[in-house]
């Protein structure tokens, strides 16, 4: 099969991008089982597995679709592309007005229920990127990884809990806070901001750490993170928004809008299993289930079967900018 994936992005990235990474990860599987993989992607972007064409945009996105092509996978929304059959996996929450194909497919169930559709392929990541984690290694802190300047990521939240509850916090992702978020930082010795960090740096930070804090203030779409930090042992104490509760069994976390309960909770982080927090992700988001659920979508799509039975919609925005992160 002869694949096109197009995004507006510039692939391989090293540090913080998370569709980059789940599109060459998806490329690279689908060109390892045989397929031919061609991206139509920012200038500057290069491959060693697939073809890349560097996107113009000055030009209809269809004029610049090779003519061999059986099917175009899209990595934003789209309607009204008719020159190939085609997905879009919407990767984001759109904002209202935003108009979305049948043909697409979102990143987790509450993220497709959320616009009114049913297709969905989680995210995952592909092992052979990642080290081995050593699981009996002591662990020391916990760590926070998302971009700290997104106010809806709650940075502030990770470093309250952390400090309330004794423990030393690393952000990956930011270097300080601002009063752009709607608050003063006052410096806090406990807090390290590690910036923008490769996977290097990230695999060292995670392999010490006893937790994930990830307090989202909004319906996080996946959140990769959460995948990268169980895979590396720990265990996900983060609010009950979005993709989380699908994401993080019993066992594995604890999820909740209580300040106060995931102070309480981590005090016990070093009782969770490390290797069980660690085979999850292993078993359940690799990137062979991961490509092996797309070409079931790539399939549906060439014979004719639309992916959801009505377009995807953007509901009036009805709820507050920021979900409740109570005491």
């Amino acid at each position: 099969m002869n694949i096109l994936i197009v995004s507006n992005n510039q692939i391989p990235v090293t540090k913080y991008g998370g569709t980059e990474r789940i599109i060459w990860w998806l490329g690279r599987e689908l060109d390892r089982i045989g397929h031919k993989v061609t991206y139509l992607v920012n200038q500057g972007s290069y491959c060693p597995f697939a073809k890349v064409i560097e996107r113009d945009y000055n030009r209809d996105v269809a004029e610049q679709v090779p003519d061999d092509t059986d099917i175009v996978h899209f990595q934003y929304p789209v309607e009204g592309f008719g020159k190939k059959p085609f997905i879009s996996t919407i990767h984001v929450n759109p904002p209202v007005g935003t108009q979305m194909h049948e043909n697409s497919v979102f990143v987790s169930s509450n993220h497709a229920q959320r616009h009114g559709a049913v297709a969905y392929v989680h995210n995952s990541i592909d092992l052979a990127d990642y080290p081995i984690p050593d699981l009996n290694k002591q662990r020391n802190h916990t760590h926070f990884l998302a971009k700290a300047a997104w106010r809806v990521k709650n940075v502030r939240g990770a470093i309250d809990v952390a400090t309330k509850s004794h423990n030393k916090l690393i952000v990956l992702g930011g270097n300080r806070l601002n009063i752009k978020m709607g608050f003063r930082f006052t410096p806090n010795l406990n807090v390290r901001f590690k910036g923008m960090v490769d996977d290097r740096q990230k695999a060292v930070v995670m392999n010490a750490s006893k937790a994930l804090l990830f307090p989202v203030l909004w319906h996080e779409p996946f959140g990769i993170a959460i995948i990268e930090s169980l895979y590396y042992g720990c265990p996900v104490f983060g609010t009950p928004y979005g993709a989380l509760p699908e994401l993080v069994p019993t066992g594995l976390g604890l999820l909740s809008d209580s300040r106060s309960a995931l102070v309480n909770g981590l005090q016990n982080a070093d009782a969770y299993d490390n290797q069980l927090c660690h085979q999850y992700a292993a078993d359940n988001f690799n990137i062979g289930r991961m490509t092996l659920q797309y070409l079931d979508m790539y399939e549906r799509v060439l014979n004719g079967e639309k992916l959801n039975a009505v377009k995807p919609a953007v509901a009036a925005a009805a709820q507050p900018k920021f979900l409740p992160w109570n005491n």
